[in-house]
């Protein structure tokens, strides 16, 4: 009884699914017809999307001492799947933060702010000034602009334009203005970091409109996310110059006094043999050589200190560096069109089906009532 049972089941899974491939034959035309729209609707798509170029480096953080912690231990740590190196240097900032750096409100400010050339203009101008007044969307950009964006342009337009300036409040907060928050969302689609645990370097690429600018971006944004990790790796270290700079300038002007009233003391008492002389000469010199001893230690330590901020300071060894890109990135339009006709294909498919089926309900609710 069962094997009967399941036959049957096999046999209406075989009838459906010829039925369903009969009635997709039916109505091919109807399916084709919904392809082809959906087909030129992609080709709109890929003609009218305007051009990207994507401009890259590479790049390798590297210390002084990057390469002491792991030692001889490295590679075989490696074959573990454990990166040593990025395990040494306490006050270092790990290449997996640096997406989080150039997310910072203060490091995108920066960027709106960068000067780059423009093909075609001869001053240059900013990130913020080239997207408010010289880019231009396009034929598609501003049917998107006032079809789906429409209510955000008119929410836009019956609000009062706020302050385009960022005010740094005395609790150290910061305030952005509306303009300024539309930059920043292009730039977390346009600028990417991408660190490579596993082998230790790090690609940033920036996607622009033109070729150009992409490469200028690129690099700047690169140059300012070095000079971030490098003021924040010897953060500790300029601190302590700069307090033994103080300590070394206090102490040298204390020991140039002590060495005049020294030197002016022996002018005025050459020929005196007394014994008050003689006690209050050999006090100065005490306190001189006391004195010089501290200075000379300070010297010594200042000197340290310099050695210090130059060894902590690390050093970008640059595997790929920036170019100006000769091929557009996007849009891929060959890949627009095979996802639209797919697309078309499924909505085709399911219309013809979904169309059946309601067919079929209709008629058993109309054999129903009968």
């Amino acid at each position: 009884m069962e094997k009967t049972t399941t036959s049957n089941n096999r046999t209406n899974d075989e009838i459906d699914l010829l039925a369903l491939a009969k009635t997709a034959w039916r109505q091919r035309r109807k399916v084709l017809i919904i392809v082809c729209g959906f087909i030129l609707v992609g080709l709109f798509f890929a003609i009218f999307s305007p051009k990207d170029f994507t401009a890259s480096s590479t790049f390798v953080p590297q210390t002084a001492d990057s390469n002491k912690a792991a030692g001889s231990l490295g590679g075989l740590a490696s074959l573990a799947g454990i990166n040593l190196g990025a395990m040494g240097g306490g006050a270092e900032i790990p290449p997996t933060l640096y997406p989080k750096i150039v997310s910072s409100v203060t490091f995108r400010k920066t960027l709106l702010d960068a000067k780059f050339n423009v093909e075609g203009l001869i001053d240059q101008v900013s990130y913020r000034e080239y997207f408010e007044e010289i880019h231009s969307p396009g034929l598609l950009g501003s049917l998107k602009k006032y079809t789906v964006g429409l209510p955000g342009v008119i929410l836009k337009a019956l609000k009062e334009k706020p302050d385009t300036t960022i005010i740094q409040s005395e609790q150290g907060l910061i305030r952005i203005s509306q303009d300024e928050f539309e930059h920043f969302k292009r730039l977390e689609s346009q600028l990417s970091v991408v660190p490579n645990e596993k082998e230790g370097f790090v690609t940033l690429s920036f996607v622009l409109p033109e070729p150009l600018m992409a490469a200028q971006m690129s690099k700047y944004a690169q140059e300012l996310l070095q000079r971030e990790v490098i003021a924040y790796k010897i953060s500790n270290a300029r601190e302590q110059l700069k307090f033994t700079e103080e300590r070394f300038q206090e102490k040298k002007k204390e020991f140039e006094e002590i060495q005049a009233r020294l030197a002016d003391f022996k002018d005025r008492n050459q020929n005196i043999a007394s014994a008050t002389v003689q006690n209050q000469l050999q006090r100065l010199e005490a306190e001189y050589n006391f004195s010089f001893n501290i200075y000379n230690e300070l010297a010594k330590q200042l000197e340290q200190a310099r050695l210090q901020v130059a060894k902590d300071t690390p050093i970008f060894s640059v595997i790929q560096p920036v170019t100006v890109p000769t091929e557009k990135s996007g849009p891929k339009r060959l890949l627009i069109l095979v996802i639209f006709t797919f697309l078309g294909a499924i909505l085709g498919l399911g219309y013809v089906f979904g169309a059946e089926f309601l067919k079929g309900l209709r008629e058993q609710w109309e054999r129903t009532e009968d």
